[in-house]
This record gives C-alpha cells, sequence and structure tokens, in this order.
C-alpha cells in the first residue's frame, strides 16, 4: 500500500501529523518544538541545549532512570537534539511499541527541572563547550557565523559561551521552558507503521492540557556581514579556511537550485572543490554545503591544508565560484540530480528519516509537502535555475575566516 499523510490539530494547537505506511516494518515518532538559539536573548544564549539536557532528568513522576530504562526495555533508537531553530525528541520503535513509545515521549516532555540536576547538568554542558574548543573546525565556524549574522539570534552558539551557561539560572530556563514548550509551539511527527486515529487520541490524552503561549518568531531576513578575518591558534598546525555567503531561505523555491548549487561545488565526492583541491593535492579537506533557514539560508565552503598554501587553496576556491556555472554540463546536472534523488530515495525507506523530514519541514514551514514532490523539485532544477541564484546570491560576497598556527 501506498504512504499516505494524516494531520490534525488539537484544540490547545498541538499540530500532529503522519506519514503512514502500513508495510514498514517499524515507527518512528518525534515532538518537534520549534525553538532554537536563535529564539534566546543574548543573556541566555545556551538555554536551549541546556533544557534538552534537562528533559531526560526526569518528571515529578518519571526519575532519570525510568526514562533511560523505558526507552531501554522497548527496544527504542531515541535521542534528542537542538538547532539554531528546532529542537527535536524522538524514538523509533517496533510497531507494537509505538503507544508505548509516544507516552514515555510525552511525558519526558514535560520536566520538573529540579535545582539539583540543573546544577549537575550545567557542569555537563561547560565540559561540552571545553571539549569544542579543542576542534579547530568548529571554533572558526562558530566565530564565522556569528560575525556573518551578528547581532541576529542566527549568529548565537547552540551550546551557548562559558559565560552565558554559567551565568543561567533555572528560573531563567523554566521561564524559557513555559514560553517556547507549548502546545501551539510543537509539532508531533509520526511515520511508519501507525494507527494515526489512535495516535490523536494517545496525544489528546497526555498533551492535551498542555498550554499555548502565543510563541512567536522574527523571520525577516536579518542583513549578514562581509569581512576577512583570522584567527591564531597554539593548538593546530594546519590551516582552515570558512566562507559564508548568503543563499535563499527555507520558503524560498530557489532552495532547490541552491542545494544542488552547493552539491556541485562541494559534495562530498566528484565535485568542482574535491577536483581542484583534493585531487591536485593542494588540500586535505574540501567542501561545500546550503543550509536554509527561516527568513534566510547560507551557503557554506570549507578547507583545510598546509598553512603554507592557504593563499592558493582560497584562490582556487574563488575561481571554482566564480566560474561555477560556465562550466557546468547538462550531463554534470543530470549524474548530480540522480544522486541526491537517490539519496532522498534510500533515506525515504526509513521511518525515522520519514518522521524527520516531516516534522522539520512542517516545522519550518506549516505545511506538508511528500518526498516525491521533493523529488520532483529537485529533479526539475535547470542550469539556468542555478544561475538565477548564483545572481540573486552572489557566492563571492561572504564572511571568510581563516585559522593559522600561531606564528
Amino acid at each position: 500500500m501506498a504512504v499516505t499523510f494524516q494531520e490534525t490539530r488539537l484544540d490547545n494547537g498541538l499540530t500532529v501529523m503522519a506519514e503512514i505506511d502500513p508495510g514498514a516494518h517499524s515507527a518512528a515518532a518525534g515532538f518537534f518544538v520549534k525553538t532554537g538559539a536563535r529564539d534566546e536573548s543574548p543573556a541566555i544564549m545556551g538555554v536551549s541545549h541546556f533544557l534538552e539536557h534537562m528533559m531526560f532528568k526526569g518528571t515529578d513522576e518519571l526519575s532519570a532512570d525510568d526514562i533511560n530504562r523505558g526507552f531501554d526495555e522497548l527496544g527504542a533508537r531515541n535521542n534528542a537534539y537542538t538547532t539554531s531553530e528546532v529542537t527535536c525528541f524522538y524514538a523509533h520503535v517496533l510497531p507494537e511499541f509505538v503507544d508505548a513509545g509516544l507516552a514515555l515521549l510525552a511525558k519526558m516532555m514535560r520536566p520538573a527541572i529540579r535545582q539539583d540536576d540543573f546544577d549537575t547538568e550545567k557542569s555537563v554542558i561547560l565540559e561540552e563547550i571545553a571539549m569544542y574548543k579543542d576542534n579547530p573546525f568548529w571554533v572558526l565556524y562558530e566565530e564565522t557565523i556569528d560575525r556573518f549574522y551578528r547581532p541576529h539570534g542566527l549568529s548565537h552558539r547552540v551550546l551557548g559561551t562559558e559565560r552565558t551557561v554559567s551565568d543561567l539560572t533555572r528560573e531563567q530556563m523554566v521561564a524559557y521552558f513555559n514560553r517556547r514548550y507549548a502546545a501551539d509551539n510543537t509539532v508531533l511527527s509520526l511515520a511508519g507503521a501507525v494507527d494515526f486515529d489512535a495516535c490523536v487520541e494517545a496525544a489528546r490524552a497526555l498533551c492535551g492540557r498542555w498550554p499555548r503561549s502565543g510563541a512567536e518568531r522574527d523571520e525577516s531576513a536579518p542583513p549578514t556581514g562581509r569581512e576577512v578575518f583570522t584567527l591564531r591558534s597554539d593548538r593546530v598546525n594546519r590551516a582552515y579556511l570558512i566562507g559564508v555567503s548568503e543563499a535563499p531561505g527555507v520558503g524560498d523555491d530557489d532552495r532547490y537550485a541552491a542545494a544542488v548549487l552547493g552539491q556541485l561545488l562541494g559534495g562530498s565526492d566528484n565535485s568542482r572543490l574535491h577536483w581542484a583541491l583534493i585531487e591536485t593535492g593542494i588540500a586535505e579537506e574540501a567542501q561545500a554545503a546550503y543550509d536554509a533557514h527561516a527568513g534566510t539560508g547560507d551557503l557554506f565552503v570549507y578547507a583545510s591544508g598546509d598553512p603554507g598554501r592557504i593563499d592558493q587553496i582560497r584562490e582556487v576556491i574563488d575561481a571554482e565560484i566564480a566560474g561555477l556555472i560556465e562550466r557546468v554540463s547538462d550531463d554534470d546536472l543530470e549524474r548530480l540530480r540522480a544522486k541526491m534523488a537517490t539519496a532522498a530515495t534510500l533515506g525515504g525507506e526509513r521511518p525515522n528519516d520519514r518522521m524527520q523530514r516531516l516534522g522539520r519541514l512542517w516545522t519550518s514551514l506549516g505545511r506538508y509537502s511528500s518526498l516525491e514532490d521533493e523529488l520532483a523539485r529537485i529533479s526539475a532544477v535547470q542550469r539556468a535555475d542555478l544561475a538565477r541564484v548564483a545572481e540573486r546570491y552572489p557566492m563571492g560576497e561572504r564572511t571568510v575566516g581563516v585559522m593559522l598556527p600561531e606564528a
């Protein structure tokens, strides 16, 4: 039987939706809260990610051990993540455990946020921040994104900073939770072998009393920076380069062409940067990718190599960007569209991937688009579309960050 889509909204504003596949051998459920680093004030940067951790620390009725053991007993593959725009909590289970998995997820979505747990987890978050400071790519990436989007919320570090996390109070977290973790700011996404009507009734019983808050987000396109800067570190012996330029937002139909452009320029293999930098031995790593946000998007370029060749690496990147459109052949485009369609289709065979796509899409756009529709839009991208996007969003106009060893 074909995959079918169903959607409803509870009286309190919680949206429940599913891509139902009776022939699937598993099922997935996830709560997507429309909140992330961009929704935080600078003073509480990192609270979304910190709160993600606190959700696993227990409720008034369940301890942290109860939650962990509960998922283990279901054989669930469960986890959570926070981005600049969404926080997600999910579980992938066998069909017979959907009800129990959904119940456990729903209960943990109303955490106790006990002071002792808050204090303990704050130390964990600070250790995580310290760990990422040992990653040269991550340090440079955060600084580049900060400079590109500052002072907009998209400049915020998802983990926060040592200062903001150290200063954060439990009361600030509770206030943030009450404002953002509301029914009308949350989506329950389901996929696979699920009984939609039964899941809706379960959600109504479990989540029907969650309050509304009228949480909002400014989704207008922010101004972005244009600069070149250099960081020096005694922790590195290689050179790292990251460039970020403007691109279409998640609601812009040009996002499909932007995704193709990103793959043409710096996909994992057989891309322009791969052949120009890695195959020639000029750089050790080279990639590019498109990322869509509400109201805007960005195209990311990254390379690393010998510090003595960083100027050459940048020159090659600039040359590949400048000549990208004129060098794209119809055969190149056809191969790439087929590759992207294959990757999307393979993901679509897994209920968890379908659930994730569905939840993120609805959280971003508030509407449904089938996998088949998305594949058709990718397959319809032509060279003229690439040229239009490259003209609208010149990739040469960007913020560029370089990290080098101490002089």
